[in-house]
Protein backbone atom coordinates (compact mmCIF):
# COMPACT_ATOMS: atom_id res chain seq x y z
CA UNK A 1 0.00 0.00 0.00
CA UNK A 2 1.30 3.48 -0.80
CA UNK A 3 2.33 5.60 2.13
CA UNK A 4 0.83 9.05 2.73
CA UNK A 5 4.14 10.68 1.79
CA UNK A 6 3.67 9.32 -1.75
CA UNK A 7 0.19 10.72 -2.23
CA UNK A 8 1.31 13.57 -4.55
CA UNK A 9 3.19 11.05 -6.71
CA UNK A 10 0.07 8.90 -6.75
CA UNK A 11 -1.97 11.97 -7.73
CA UNK A 12 0.40 12.62 -10.65
CA UNK A 13 -0.18 9.06 -11.89
CA UNK A 14 -3.96 9.38 -11.48
CA UNK A 15 -3.79 12.70 -13.35
CA UNK A 16 -2.04 10.98 -16.26
CA UNK A 17 -4.53 8.11 -16.27
CA UNK A 18 -7.51 10.46 -16.37
CA UNK A 19 -5.80 12.50 -19.10
CA UNK A 20 -5.89 9.38 -21.28
CA UNK A 21 -9.66 9.32 -20.80
CA UNK A 22 -10.05 12.95 -21.94
CA UNK A 23 -7.68 12.26 -24.84
CA UNK A 24 -9.83 9.34 -25.96
CA UNK A 25 -13.08 11.28 -25.48
CA UNK A 26 -11.88 14.16 -27.68
CA UNK A 27 -10.41 11.92 -30.40
CA UNK A 28 -13.64 11.79 -32.40
CA UNK A 29 -14.15 15.57 -32.37
CA UNK A 30 -10.49 16.18 -33.23
CA UNK A 31 -10.60 13.77 -36.18
CA UNK A 32 -14.22 14.27 -37.24
CA UNK A 33 -13.53 15.66 -40.77
CA UNK A 34 -11.44 12.60 -41.63
CA UNK A 35 -13.96 10.22 -40.06
CA UNK A 36 -16.84 11.79 -41.98
CA UNK A 37 -14.94 11.29 -45.23
CA UNK A 38 -13.68 7.76 -44.54
CA UNK A 39 -16.97 6.36 -43.24
CA UNK A 40 -19.34 8.52 -45.33
CA UNK A 41 -21.27 9.85 -42.34
CA UNK A 42 -22.68 13.25 -41.36
CA UNK A 43 -22.47 15.57 -38.39
CA UNK A 44 -25.37 13.87 -36.64
CA UNK A 45 -23.51 10.56 -36.76
CA UNK A 46 -20.36 12.18 -35.39
CA UNK A 47 -22.41 13.74 -32.61
CA UNK A 48 -23.84 10.35 -31.72
CA UNK A 49 -20.35 8.83 -31.68
CA UNK A 50 -19.13 11.57 -29.32
CA UNK A 51 -22.11 11.11 -26.99
CA UNK A 52 -21.69 7.33 -26.84
CA UNK A 53 -18.58 7.76 -24.71
CA UNK A 54 -20.42 9.35 -21.77
CA UNK A 55 -23.79 7.67 -22.22
CA UNK A 56 -22.89 4.46 -20.27
CA UNK A 57 -22.34 6.55 -17.15
CA UNK A 58 -26.07 7.02 -16.66
CA UNK A 59 -26.54 3.26 -16.29
CA UNK A 60 -23.29 1.92 -14.86
CA UNK A 61 -21.87 4.59 -12.52
CA UNK A 62 -23.73 3.31 -9.46
CA UNK A 63 -23.27 -0.44 -10.22
CA UNK A 64 -19.56 0.26 -10.75
CA UNK A 65 -19.33 1.81 -7.32
CA UNK A 66 -20.96 -1.25 -5.74
CA UNK A 67 -18.65 -3.52 -7.73
CA UNK A 68 -15.66 -1.59 -6.39
CA UNK A 69 -16.74 -2.50 -2.87
CA UNK A 70 -16.47 -6.17 -3.78
CA UNK A 71 -13.41 -6.16 -6.05
CA UNK A 72 -11.45 -3.19 -4.73
CA UNK A 73 -10.77 0.14 -6.43
CA UNK A 74 -7.46 -0.87 -8.00
CA UNK A 75 -8.78 -3.98 -9.71
CA UNK A 76 -11.79 -2.13 -11.09
CA UNK A 77 -9.83 0.84 -12.43
CA UNK A 78 -7.41 -1.58 -14.12
CA UNK A 79 -10.42 -3.30 -15.69
CA UNK A 80 -11.70 0.10 -16.85
CA UNK A 81 -8.37 0.92 -18.47
CA UNK A 82 -8.34 -2.50 -20.14
CA UNK A 83 -11.77 -1.72 -21.63
CA UNK A 84 -10.48 1.65 -22.86
CA UNK A 85 -7.55 -0.08 -24.55
CA UNK A 86 -9.78 -2.80 -26.05
CA UNK A 87 -12.38 -0.30 -27.28
CA UNK A 88 -9.70 2.01 -28.66
CA UNK A 89 -8.07 -0.89 -30.51
CA UNK A 90 -11.43 -1.93 -31.94
CA UNK A 91 -11.93 1.60 -33.25
CA UNK A 92 -8.41 1.74 -34.72
CA UNK A 93 -8.74 -1.61 -36.53
CA UNK A 94 -12.43 -1.33 -37.47
CA UNK A 95 -13.17 -0.69 -41.12
CA UNK A 96 -16.93 -0.16 -40.70
CA UNK A 97 -19.04 2.47 -38.98
CA UNK A 98 -20.58 -0.24 -36.82
CA UNK A 99 -17.10 -1.09 -35.51
CA UNK A 100 -16.60 2.56 -34.60
CA UNK A 101 -19.85 2.57 -32.63
CA UNK A 102 -19.07 -0.68 -30.84
CA UNK A 103 -15.51 0.26 -29.97
CA UNK A 104 -16.52 3.71 -28.80
CA UNK A 105 -19.22 2.32 -26.52
CA UNK A 106 -16.83 -0.25 -25.02
CA UNK A 107 -14.18 2.39 -24.43
CA UNK A 108 -16.81 4.67 -22.86
CA UNK A 109 -17.74 1.97 -20.33
CA UNK A 110 -14.08 1.85 -19.31
CA UNK A 111 -13.87 5.64 -19.16
CA UNK A 112 -16.92 5.85 -16.90
CA UNK A 113 -15.38 3.33 -14.51
CA UNK A 114 -12.02 5.08 -14.21
CA UNK A 115 -13.61 8.53 -13.85
CA UNK A 116 -15.60 7.30 -10.85
CA UNK A 117 -12.87 5.25 -9.18
CA UNK A 118 -10.06 7.79 -9.65
CA UNK A 119 -12.18 10.42 -7.93
CA UNK A 120 -12.82 8.02 -5.06
CA UNK A 121 -9.09 7.23 -4.80
CA UNK A 122 -8.24 10.93 -4.53
CA UNK A 123 -10.91 11.29 -1.85
CA UNK A 124 -9.33 8.40 0.07
CA UNK A 125 -5.81 9.84 -0.18
CA UNK A 126 -6.61 13.49 0.52
CA UNK A 127 -9.70 13.71 2.76
CA UNK A 128 -9.04 16.46 5.28
CA UNK A 129 -5.75 17.46 3.65
CA UNK A 130 -5.62 19.74 0.58
CA UNK A 131 -8.55 17.88 -0.95
CA UNK A 132 -9.75 20.86 -3.01
CA UNK A 133 -6.26 21.26 -4.48
CA UNK A 134 -5.99 17.53 -5.20
CA UNK A 135 -9.42 17.41 -6.82
CA UNK A 136 -8.60 20.48 -8.90
CA UNK A 137 -5.44 18.77 -10.17
CA UNK A 138 -7.41 15.65 -11.09
CA UNK A 139 -10.19 17.63 -12.79
CA UNK A 140 -7.60 19.63 -14.75
CA UNK A 141 -6.63 16.44 -16.56
CA UNK A 142 -9.79 16.88 -18.64
CA UNK A 143 -8.90 20.16 -20.43
CA UNK A 144 -5.27 18.99 -20.70
CA UNK A 145 -6.32 15.73 -22.40
CA UNK A 146 -8.72 17.56 -24.71
CA UNK A 147 -6.06 20.12 -25.65
CA UNK A 148 -3.52 17.34 -26.33
CA UNK A 149 -5.97 15.54 -28.60
CA UNK A 150 -6.67 18.71 -30.57
CA UNK A 151 -2.96 19.41 -31.02
CA UNK A 152 -1.58 15.88 -31.57
CA UNK A 153 -4.18 13.73 -33.32
CA UNK A 154 -4.95 15.82 -36.44
CA UNK A 155 -1.22 16.13 -37.11
CA UNK A 156 -0.66 12.37 -36.74
CA UNK A 157 -3.63 11.57 -38.99
CA UNK A 158 -2.52 14.07 -41.62
CA UNK A 159 1.07 12.78 -41.62
CA UNK A 160 0.17 9.09 -41.62
CA UNK A 161 -3.50 8.04 -41.46
CA UNK A 162 -6.63 7.90 -39.32
CA UNK A 163 -6.00 4.34 -38.12
CA UNK A 164 -2.58 5.25 -36.71
CA UNK A 165 -4.02 8.25 -34.89
CA UNK A 166 -6.65 6.03 -33.28
CA UNK A 167 -3.96 3.46 -32.43
CA UNK A 168 -2.11 6.21 -30.58
CA UNK A 169 -5.26 6.81 -28.51
CA UNK A 170 -5.37 3.16 -27.44
CA UNK A 171 -1.61 3.13 -26.76
CA UNK A 172 -1.91 6.19 -24.52
CA UNK A 173 -4.49 4.39 -22.40
CA UNK A 174 -2.24 1.31 -22.30
CA UNK A 175 0.60 3.41 -20.82
CA UNK A 176 -1.80 4.58 -18.11
CA UNK A 177 -2.74 0.97 -17.38
CA UNK A 178 0.92 -0.01 -16.93
CA UNK A 179 1.67 2.97 -14.67
CA UNK A 180 -1.31 2.31 -12.44
CA UNK A 181 -0.56 -1.42 -12.25
CA UNK A 182 3.07 -0.81 -11.25
CA UNK A 183 2.78 2.10 -8.83
CA UNK A 184 -0.72 2.38 -7.32
CA UNK A 185 -1.88 0.01 -4.62
CA UNK A 186 -5.24 -0.47 -2.91
CA UNK A 187 -5.96 2.08 -0.18
CA UNK A 188 -7.03 0.95 3.27
CA UNK A 189 -10.42 2.59 2.66
CA UNK A 190 -11.32 0.34 -0.25
CA UNK A 191 -11.58 -3.26 -1.30
CA UNK A 192 -11.25 -5.90 1.36
CA UNK A 193 -9.48 -3.58 3.75
CA UNK A 194 -12.75 -2.23 5.09
CA UNK A 195 -16.21 -3.70 5.42
CA UNK A 196 -18.64 -1.49 3.42
CA UNK A 197 -21.62 0.05 5.15
CA UNK A 198 -25.16 -1.05 4.22
CA UNK A 199 -26.59 0.96 1.33
CA UNK A 200 -29.20 2.54 3.62
CA UNK A 201 -26.41 4.36 5.49
CA UNK A 202 -25.36 6.25 2.34
CA UNK A 203 -26.47 9.92 2.54
CA UNK A 204 -28.72 9.72 -0.54
CA UNK A 205 -30.10 13.28 -0.47
CA UNK A 206 -26.65 14.74 0.19
CA UNK A 207 -25.15 12.89 -2.76
CA UNK A 208 -28.04 13.89 -5.02
CA UNK A 209 -27.51 17.53 -4.06
CA UNK A 210 -23.71 17.51 -4.38
CA UNK A 211 -23.98 15.54 -7.62
CA UNK A 212 -26.43 18.16 -8.88
CA UNK A 213 -23.94 20.95 -8.14
CA UNK A 214 -21.32 19.16 -10.26
CA UNK A 215 -23.83 18.04 -12.88
CA UNK A 216 -25.36 21.50 -13.33
CA UNK A 217 -21.88 23.04 -13.54
CA UNK A 218 -21.18 20.57 -16.33
CA UNK A 219 -24.49 21.53 -17.93
CA UNK A 220 -23.25 25.12 -18.15
CA UNK A 221 -19.70 24.44 -19.28
CA UNK A 222 -20.49 22.49 -22.50
CA UNK A 223 -22.54 25.41 -23.76
CA UNK A 224 -19.23 27.21 -24.30
CA UNK A 225 -17.41 24.44 -26.16
CA UNK A 226 -20.38 22.84 -27.92
CA UNK A 227 -22.11 26.02 -29.07
CA UNK A 228 -19.48 28.77 -28.67
CA UNK A 229 -18.03 28.53 -32.19
CA UNK A 230 -21.48 28.48 -33.77
CA UNK A 231 -22.60 31.48 -31.67
CA UNK A 232 -19.55 33.46 -32.77
CA UNK A 233 -20.19 32.56 -36.42
CA UNK A 234 -23.77 33.73 -35.90
CA UNK A 235 -22.31 37.02 -34.65
CA UNK A 236 -20.20 37.47 -37.81
CA UNK A 237 -16.88 35.74 -37.09
CA UNK A 238 -15.44 33.28 -39.60
CA UNK A 239 -15.21 29.65 -38.48
CA UNK A 240 -11.43 29.64 -37.86
CA UNK A 241 -11.56 32.78 -35.74
CA UNK A 242 -14.59 31.46 -33.85
CA UNK A 243 -12.81 28.20 -33.03
CA UNK A 244 -9.68 30.06 -31.91
CA UNK A 245 -11.66 32.36 -29.63
CA UNK A 246 -13.51 29.44 -28.08
CA UNK A 247 -10.24 27.58 -27.45
CA UNK A 248 -9.02 30.53 -25.35
CA UNK A 249 -11.64 29.62 -22.76
CA UNK A 250 -10.20 26.08 -22.62
CA UNK A 251 -6.65 27.27 -22.01
CA UNK A 252 -7.82 29.79 -19.40
CA UNK A 253 -9.79 26.98 -17.74
CA UNK A 254 -6.65 24.81 -17.50
CA UNK A 255 -4.87 27.62 -15.66
CA UNK A 256 -7.80 28.46 -13.39
CA UNK A 257 -8.83 24.99 -12.17
CA UNK A 258 -5.74 24.28 -10.01
CA UNK A 259 -5.75 27.89 -8.83
CA UNK A 260 -9.34 27.50 -7.60
CA UNK A 261 -8.46 24.39 -5.61
CA UNK A 262 -5.42 26.06 -4.07
CA UNK A 263 -7.37 29.18 -3.10
CA UNK A 264 -10.16 27.09 -1.55
CA UNK A 265 -7.71 25.13 0.61
CA UNK A 266 -5.52 28.09 1.59
CA UNK A 267 -8.40 30.40 2.45
CA UNK A 268 -10.64 27.75 4.01
CA UNK A 269 -13.56 29.38 2.17
CA UNK A 270 -14.49 26.66 -0.31
CA UNK A 271 -18.10 27.76 -0.62
CA UNK A 272 -17.04 31.35 -1.27
CA UNK A 273 -14.83 30.22 -4.15
CA UNK A 274 -17.61 28.02 -5.57
CA UNK A 275 -20.28 30.72 -5.34
CA UNK A 276 -18.06 33.40 -6.86
CA UNK A 277 -17.18 31.07 -9.72
CA UNK A 278 -20.71 29.79 -10.41
CA UNK A 279 -22.40 33.19 -10.30
CA UNK A 280 -19.59 34.94 -12.19
CA UNK A 281 -19.63 32.20 -14.82
CA UNK A 282 -23.43 32.52 -15.14
CA UNK A 283 -23.18 36.28 -15.64
CA UNK A 284 -20.48 35.93 -18.29
CA UNK A 285 -22.49 33.27 -20.17
CA UNK A 286 -25.51 35.59 -20.20
CA UNK A 287 -23.40 38.49 -21.46
CA UNK A 288 -21.64 36.56 -24.26
CA UNK A 289 -24.59 36.76 -26.71
CA UNK A 290 -25.22 40.42 -25.84
CA UNK A 291 -21.67 41.80 -26.28
CA UNK A 292 -20.29 40.34 -29.53
CA UNK A 293 -17.65 43.05 -29.71
CA UNK A 294 -16.11 41.87 -26.44
CA UNK A 295 -15.91 38.15 -27.24
CA UNK A 296 -12.14 37.92 -26.74
CA UNK A 297 -12.30 39.29 -23.20
CA UNK A 298 -15.51 37.42 -22.38
CA UNK A 299 -14.26 33.99 -23.45
CA UNK A 300 -10.99 34.36 -21.55
CA UNK A 301 -12.94 35.54 -18.49
CA UNK A 302 -15.32 32.58 -18.81
CA UNK A 303 -12.36 30.20 -18.52
CA UNK A 304 -10.66 32.08 -15.68
CA UNK A 305 -13.80 32.56 -13.57
CA UNK A 306 -15.54 29.29 -14.43
CA UNK A 307 -12.43 27.26 -13.73
CA UNK A 308 -12.26 28.21 -10.05
CA UNK A 309 -15.16 25.96 -9.00
CA UNK A 310 -14.39 22.35 -10.04
CA UNK A 311 -11.82 21.51 -7.33
CA UNK A 312 -13.90 22.60 -4.33
CA UNK A 313 -17.09 21.21 -5.91
CA UNK A 314 -15.49 17.78 -6.23
CA UNK A 315 -14.52 17.91 -2.56
CA UNK A 316 -18.16 18.31 -1.45
CA UNK A 317 -19.00 14.59 -1.03
CA UNK A 318 -16.10 14.07 1.38
CA UNK A 319 -17.83 16.16 4.06
CA UNK A 320 -20.71 13.67 4.34
CA UNK A 321 -19.17 10.39 3.24
CA UNK A 322 -17.22 8.01 5.42
CA UNK A 323 -14.70 5.45 4.12
CA UNK A 324 -17.44 2.81 4.40
CA UNK A 325 -19.99 4.82 2.38
CA UNK A 326 -17.64 6.45 -0.16
CA UNK A 327 -18.14 3.88 -2.94
CA UNK A 328 -21.95 3.96 -3.01
CA UNK A 329 -21.99 7.71 -2.36
CA UNK A 330 -19.68 8.46 -5.29
CA UNK A 331 -21.78 6.14 -7.43
CA UNK A 332 -24.84 8.32 -6.80
CA UNK A 333 -22.79 11.50 -7.27
CA UNK A 334 -21.53 10.41 -10.69
CA UNK A 335 -24.88 9.06 -11.86
CA UNK A 336 -26.34 12.56 -11.45
CA UNK A 337 -23.29 14.06 -13.17
CA UNK A 338 -23.54 11.78 -16.21
CA UNK A 339 -27.28 12.30 -16.53
CA UNK A 340 -26.83 16.07 -16.61
CA UNK A 341 -23.82 15.85 -18.95
CA UNK A 342 -25.75 13.77 -21.50
CA UNK A 343 -28.95 15.82 -21.35
CA UNK A 344 -27.50 19.36 -21.26
CA UNK A 345 -26.26 19.60 -24.89
CA UNK A 346 -29.53 18.07 -26.10
CA UNK A 347 -31.60 20.63 -24.16
CA UNK A 348 -29.32 23.51 -25.18
CA UNK A 349 -29.57 22.55 -28.84
CA UNK A 350 -33.35 22.11 -28.67
CA UNK A 351 -33.83 25.50 -27.01
CA UNK A 352 -31.65 27.14 -29.65
CA UNK A 353 -33.69 25.54 -32.41
CA UNK A 354 -36.93 26.77 -30.82
CA UNK A 355 -35.59 30.29 -30.28
CA UNK A 356 -33.86 30.52 -33.63
CA UNK A 357 -30.58 31.63 -32.03
CA UNK A 358 -27.70 29.96 -30.21
CA UNK A 359 -27.96 32.62 -27.52
CA UNK A 360 -30.66 30.40 -25.96
CA UNK A 361 -28.06 27.73 -25.20
CA UNK A 362 -25.93 30.27 -23.33
CA UNK A 363 -28.93 31.50 -21.34
CA UNK A 364 -29.76 27.89 -20.48
CA UNK A 365 -26.19 27.36 -19.28
CA UNK A 366 -26.42 30.47 -17.09
CA UNK A 367 -29.67 29.23 -15.56
CA UNK A 368 -28.08 25.83 -14.84
CA UNK A 369 -25.22 27.52 -12.98
CA UNK A 370 -27.65 29.55 -10.86
CA UNK A 371 -29.50 26.31 -10.05
CA UNK A 372 -26.15 24.80 -9.01
CA UNK A 373 -25.71 27.55 -6.41
CA UNK A 374 -29.12 26.72 -4.93
CA UNK A 375 -28.15 23.04 -4.71
CA UNK A 376 -24.93 24.02 -2.93
CA UNK A 377 -26.85 26.02 -0.32
CA UNK A 378 -29.28 23.12 0.19
CA UNK A 379 -26.35 20.71 0.56
CA UNK A 380 -24.70 22.83 3.24
CA UNK A 381 -27.98 23.13 5.12
CA UNK A 382 -28.37 19.35 5.03
CA UNK A 383 -24.76 18.89 6.18
CA UNK A 384 -25.32 21.21 9.13
CA UNK A 385 -28.51 19.40 10.12
CA UNK A 386 -26.70 16.05 9.88
CA UNK A 387 -23.89 17.30 12.10
CA UNK A 388 -26.35 18.62 14.70
CA UNK A 389 -28.19 15.28 14.72
CA UNK A 390 -24.92 13.46 15.34
CA UNK A 391 -24.04 15.83 18.15
CA UNK A 392 -27.47 15.34 19.73
CA UNK A 393 -27.12 11.56 19.58
CA UNK A 394 -23.67 11.79 21.11
CA UNK A 395 -24.83 14.02 23.96
CA UNK A 396 -27.57 11.55 24.88
CA UNK A 397 -25.18 8.66 25.38
CA UNK A 398 -24.73 7.72 29.04
CA UNK A 399 -21.48 8.76 30.63
CA UNK A 400 -18.93 6.00 31.14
Amino acid sequence: MSTPSNRWVILAILFFVRTTMAFQFQAVAALSPLMMTQFAVGLADIGMLIGLYLLPGVAIAFPSALLARALGDRRLVLAGLALMVAGGTWVALGSSWEAQLGGRLLAGVGGVIINLILTKLVTDYFTGREISTAMAVLVNSWPVGIALALVVLPSVAATWNLALAMTLVAAFAAVGLVLLFCFVRETSQSGNGLRPAPLRETPLVGMLLSGSVWGLYNAGLPMVFAFGPALLVEQGYDLEAAASLTSLALWALAISIPLGGYLADRSGKRDGVILFSLLGFALLLALAPEWPGSSLILFIAIGLVGGLAPGPIMSLPSSLLTPRTSASGMGIFFTVFYLDSVLAPIVGGWLSDQAGTLAAAFYFGAAALVAATLCLLAYRRLEMRTRLDRDDRGSKRPAV
